[in-house]
């Protein structure tokens, strides 16, 4: 049975603005539909954390009579955007994924809700994520579940974010990215997800897990729709243009393409987007980054001393409400040698500058987002294969590089399957508009069951 509320949940961000601005839809009718579908959807995904609609619905009333006294904000005004549980919104309860012993209420916006807020946006829910998002499911929260297989996770750890916004849930939503907590609930979500260069998106008031090495950004079905928010995150203008790919010269990291865990769907998505870049006029070569399979190691010799530092307090307060495995990685890291986290340091300036010397020639490299289709649940980040799912994500959470994941296919499962797109320190709007280039080959659609109405390419870019 098609859903009513469908044709608005996925439309495109600047079709929605149109909308508005045509007096088509209005944004309480946007998020009415977005709260509706939430309800009639969310239970199976366990992508929401309950608790927003009233303030949600108050604020759309507040973009539209904006909007009809002809104050206009920009390309998010009365935009529904879903907000990771670890970033502080004024009034409510952030609850960090975890047992709610832990939970505050915040007193104020994190800075870049105050960004979205400048810009017009609606914060339509909190959205769930791993527990602290250190890789673990707390089970008095529950796992995100994958739209396109309830059977199977969203990821993690910005895994309610990106479930949200493939089953439209909201239109676009915020994630942040550690060792890749954007990017892979991303590529098993089938949505685009954007890990910005460090320091771009503001921090203040998002949870810390690493100084060194978080982020926080955008997630969305199309690259136009992740530069829309990203201005909003930073309250600037981001292009959303396509960039003509002749003449471009791309890198394809061959060692992270053929890794014995990638899989063969994965491998066909990447050679997929390869023709379709070569389709477009770019060229497209094969590279080689020395130690690049030291990544995962060495993000983790940095990440767990650094977190136990910040989050070391939980153990002392109620180590019985953590996840077994968050509880584990917080000891793990008073027991890390000095000598492990000054080398890893040491490896993120030399994997830095092996970058820096390929995108002197190239204008962006390539690699698949994760090695494989989403997975029946997260593995435990510092086992085997956690160190396989952060293969192609670590490295640049290490060298603080923008990096853009965009969906390049199906793999064995059905499952959607993405590619990375890795520029130079504040490349971000450009590899956006690469993807919005390269988008169009790859016409995902919604995840069955959640837009049948629609047609394979409607709100996707």
């Amino acid at each position: 049975m098609a859903d009513p509320d469908a044709a608005s949940a996925f439309r495109s961000i600047a079709a929605l603005g149109e909308d508005y601005r045509r007096g088509r839809l209005t944004p309480t009718a946007v998020a009415d539909a977005c709260l509706s579908r939430i309800e009639r959807y969310d239970d199976p995904l366990n992508a929401i954390v309950p608790g927003l609609a009233a303030e949600a619905r108050a604020e759309a009333a507040k973009a539209e009579g904006e909007l009809a006294a002809g104050r206009d904000r920009g390309p998010l005004h009365g935009v529904p955007v879903g907000i990771k549980d670890l970033v502080d919104i004024a009034g409510t309860v952030t609850g960090f994924g975890s047992d709610p012993v832990f939970a505050t209420r915040a007193t104020r916006d994190a800075a870049l809700v105050a960004n979205l807020r400048a810009a017009g946006a609606v914060p339509i829910a909190k959205t769930n994520l791993l527990e602290f998002a250190y890789g673990a499911v707390n089970p008095r929260v529950g796992q995100t579940n994958n739209p396109w297989d309830t059977a199977r996770t969203a990821g993690g750890s910005s895994g309610g974010s990106a479930a949200a916004v493939a089953a439209g849930l909201c239109h676009a939503a915020v994630g942040t990215d550690t060792g890749g907590s954007i990017r892979i609930p991303a590529a098993y979500c089938g949505v685009v997800g954007l890990k910005p260069t460090y320091g771009l998106v503001p921090l203040a008031g998002v949870s810390m897990l690493s100084w060194s090495l978080d982020h926080a950004g955008p997630m969305a079905r199309s690259s136009a729709d992740a530069a829309a928010l990203l201005g909003g995150l930073t309250g600037t203008t981001v292009d959303a243009s396509p960039l003509p790919l002749r003449g471009l010269r791309f890198g394809l990291i061959a060692a992270l393409r053929d890794d014995d865990a990638t899989t063969p769907g994965v491998r066909a998505g990447m050679e997929s987007a390869c023709d379709a870049l070569r389709d477009g006029g770019a060229r497209v070569e094969e590279v080689e980054i020395e130690a690049l399979s030291e990544s995962a190691e060495a993000l983790l010799h940095v990440l767990l001393p650094e977190t136990s530092v910040i989050l070391g307090r939980l153990l002392d307060e109620h180590p019985e409400a953590l996840a077994e495995q968050t509880r584990s990685q917080l000891e793990l890291g008073y027991t890390l040698p000095a000598t492990a986290h000054v080398r890893a340091q040491q490896f993120r300036r030399f994997l830095g500058q092996r970058f820096l010397d390929r995108l002197d020639r190239f204008d962006a490299l390539l690699s698949p987002a994760v090695p494989w289709e989403a997975p029946v649940e997260d593995p435990a980040i510092d086992g085997a294969q956690g160190y396989g799912e952060m293969l192609c994500s670590a490295p640049t959470n290490l060298c603080g590089l923008p990096s853009l994941v965009l969906p390049c296919g199906r793999g064995e499962g059905g499952m959607p399957v993405s590619l990375q797109l890795i520029g130079p320190p504040h490349g971000d709007e450009r590899l956006l508009r690469i993807g919005a280039a390269l988008e169009p080959a790859f016409p995902l659609g919604p995840p069955p069951g959640y837009g049948a109405s629609l047609s394979a390419t409607e709100g996707f870019g």
